[in-house]
């Protein structure tokens, strides 16, 4: 078949880098040209798999030796890479650490963007969600076992708290407490200090539940159990910050 004069075909073959592209033939009036282009989307990342087995083998691994014993051979070994391969993913075992604990981090931001409609009751829907997710992230049985073992290492190897604390605690607070800098800005919460805004609220929703979970004195929450908290604690924190009378 011919194109005609207004023709636009392509056709998916391989390209170099892991990539399709589409390769094929734009014919508009007298002029014809060959064309490549994307497909419009990011390519899968070929290495996405090989990283999730990395981290997995070094949650096992910690959970066997500790943060201070565990090596990167044994990490290697475990997610059937090389070891060159685990250092140009992540650097060293502090970097799949990082990594893990950042993809986690980066669920429990999600739900925190004020909506476009900004009034106190998306603010309270935005506080419940960001609770929500926050309580199920950080309670779940992988991070409550991390938690155990930073505790155990503390004496012997404070590296792994000190991770855990900037890249986990650290920057959730660290979220909470811009995301309150630009609601009071609007009004919406008074004059309220940022700091001690998001302080009040993650101490109204976790309480002693997360100290609990890593005595084993409790059952992680369940998602009706984390909705409530979170609602509970949203409540509590507006009837402390009123709007100011022009919001």
């Amino acid at each position: 078949m011919v194109p005609n004069e207004e023709t636009v075909w392509y056709f998916w073959v391989p390209h170099k880098q892991f990539r399709l592209m589409a390769i094929g033939m734009e014919k508009k009036g007298k002029n014809a040209r060959r064309v490549e282009a994307g497909d419009g989307r990011e390519p899968a990342d070929p290495r996405a798999g090989v990283r999730d087995r990395i981290m997995d083998a070094t949650f096992a691994v910690l959970m066997d030796h500790g943060y201070a014993r565990a090596s990167t051979l044994e990490i290697a070994t475990r997610a059937k890479v090389s070891k060159r391969e685990l250092y140009v993913l992540f650097g060293d075992k502090r970097g799949v650490l990082v990594a893990m604990i950042a993809r986690r981090a980066a669920r429990m931001h999600k739900p925190l963007v004020l909506p476009p409609a900004a009034d106190r009751q998306a603010l309270a829907r935005t506080l419940t969600d960001f609770g929500t997710t926050l309580l199920a992230e950080v309670c779940h049985p992988t991070v409550t076992a991390l938690f155990r073992v930073a505790i155990g290492e503390a004496e012997r190897s404070p590296e792994m708290a000190r991770i855990l604390d900037e890249n986990g605690r650290g920057a959730h607070r660290s979220a909470l407490v811009k995301f309150f800098g630009q609601v009071v800005r609007t009004g919406l919460i008074g004059d309220a200090d940022p700091e001690i805004a998001a302080g009040q609220f993650l101490s109204l929703l976790f309480g002693d539940m997360l100290l609990r979970l890593i005595m084993r004195a409790s059952d992680p929450p369940t998602p009706h159990d984390c909705a409530r908290r979170a609602h509970t604690a949203t409540a509590a924190l507006l009837r402390l910050y009123p709007a100011t009378s022009s919001a």
